[in-house]
């Protein structure tokens, strides 16, 4: 995409950016706005960082974190750059953001909507934050895209993945690099068909919150319209630990294929503990019995050991891609923390990246600028092909991947991280859909709040 694309959505006035010489466009929302929240007064700028250090999805949290920080460091000029250098946008250039100094607050949100609410809203009015970011629970993400909206700072969503998010949730301060729910189905269920055939009986087992219930529709919609036909579906608390009680009625439910819409710490635990029933193992309708696992991650494969084998889920970026942008990533965060990121991390990674390089765009932190920058974008070079952000929601558009789990390699180097296997890269077209899908109906984006 070229720069004067972007002449549609600007006004033909310019200003200069302290310190830069650079003359960069006025926006026009922006331009109606004397002052907004914690706008920077000196020569540094704080983003907040918050995400689950403890709790059912510590690991993604932690791994999240590790992407956040060395963010920071190649904005601000130090270690290798990263995707600085293979982002298509070449507006930032290792210092900082508008010339200022990044610095950054963590949070830790358990897990728990009104913990993580407390902990952004502390960040925003405490330290002055501009930005938060974070996430890996979408009823996190939810309640602290809210608050922002609220509050009149950006939030950059980290790892969310219910259809809501963007959905009947939207808000006008939010965005969502994460893929969803319904592309999660609509690229499996190609690769289930081919696999299982079109006849089949699933037993869903279903995170009790926001993302489990439309990751279950989502699933559910795609599956049945093969022909499966869904034998029950039984929604799990958050964080149970021990799912026997949930398992053990699918072996005489006539069901051959459980379905595990869970994540992190409950996914690894209610797969492993399938495996010690026996499903894997087990012929049912004349069938070999199968698990599926919706939404992947990396570190959650880990967990599960040899009990992912030859299970199928999808996946919003995985370090095994080999375009260019990719593999600086997995490059540079490989060099720090000696082992692969997670797609959550790279998720975390590029929101940052994004946010950034809109302020640089804007020539502005008034959220408004940021938000005007940030709709129907294009870009390429930060993994996964040409992507859009998309105005009507505020949905990043992109490429999904969709994959099974191996036996792994062994290699001690790699400490687990090779027991995904990339089997299909579904093409964004095929996962795109219109703003007003049932699924996602019923939210407004309302007006950008700059806040003060």
């Amino acid at each position: 995409m070229t720069k004067s694309t972007y002449s549609r959505r600007r006004v033909l006035q310019t200003g200069a950016v302290a310190g830069t010489g650079l003359m960069l466009p006025t926006y026009l929302r922006a331009e109606a706005h004397t002052g907004f929240t914690n706008a920077p007064t000196g020569d540094t700028v704080t983003l907040g960082f918050n995400v689950p250090q403890t709790g059912p999805y510590a690991e993604e949290g932690l791994d999240e974190l590790r992407a956040q920080e060395l963010a920071v460091q190649h904005l601000n000029g130090e270690g290798d750059g990263g995707m600085l250098a293979t982002f298509s946008e070449q507006n930032l250039d290792g210092t900082g953001i508008l010339g200022k100094k990044v610095n950054f607050v963590t949070g830790d949100t358990q897990t728990k909507s009104d913990v993580a609410r407390a902990s952004a809203q502390s960040m925003i009015q405490k330290d002055n934050c501009i930005m938060i970011t974070g996430g890996s629970s979408s009823g996190v993400a939810v309640a602290v895209q809210g608050l922002c909206q609220e509050a009149g700072v950006i939030f950059m969503a980290g790892l969310t993945h219910s259809n809501d998010t963007t959905g009947k949730d939207r808000k006008a301060n939010g965005f969502r690099h994460f893929f969803n729910g319904y592309m999660s189905g609509v690229a499996l269920a190609p690769v289930l068909e081919k696999a299982y055939g079109s006849d089949r009986r699933a037993y869903h087992l279903t995170a009790d919150y926001n993302w489990g219930w439309t990751q279950n529709e989502s699933i559910a919609a795609s599956t049945e319209a093969l022909g499966w036909e869904t034998v029950q579906n039984v929604l799990t608390p958050v964080g149970a630990g021990d799912f026997s009680s949930y398992i053990a009625p699918v072996l005489n439910s006539g069901a051959d294929v459980l379905i595990l819409n869970h994540y992190g710490g409950d996914m690894v635990n209610s797969l492993t503990q399938a495996v010690q029933f026996g499903l894997k193992d087990k012929q049912v309708n004349g069938k070999d019995f199968q698990i599926i696992v919706p939404l992947y991650s990396e570190l959650m494969a880990k967990g599960a050991g040899s009990n992912i084998e030859g299970v199928y889920g999808s996946m919003n970026w995985n370090w095994q891609l080999q375009d260019e942008g990719s593999k600086a990533f997995v490059k540079s965060f490989g060099e720090k923390y000696g082992f692969p990121p997670s797609n959550a991390a790279h998720t975390c990674y590029v929101q940052i990246m994004l946010y950034a390089d809109a302020v640089a765009r804007a020539g502005s932190f008034n959220p408004c600028a940021v938000v005007e920058a940030l709709e129907d974008f294009d870009f390429d070079g930060l993994g996964n092909g040409p992507t859009t952000y998309r105005g009507a929601d505020h949905q990043c558009f992109k490429d999904v991947l969709v994959m099974e789990g191996v036996a792994g390699s062994g290699n001690a180097n790699m400490m687990g991280y090779d027991t995904l296997s990339i089997v299909e890269v579904t093409p964004r077209a095929q996962v795109e859909y219109e703003p007003d899908h049932p699924m996602f109906a019923g939210g407004s984006l309302g007006e950008c709040n700059p806040g003060a």
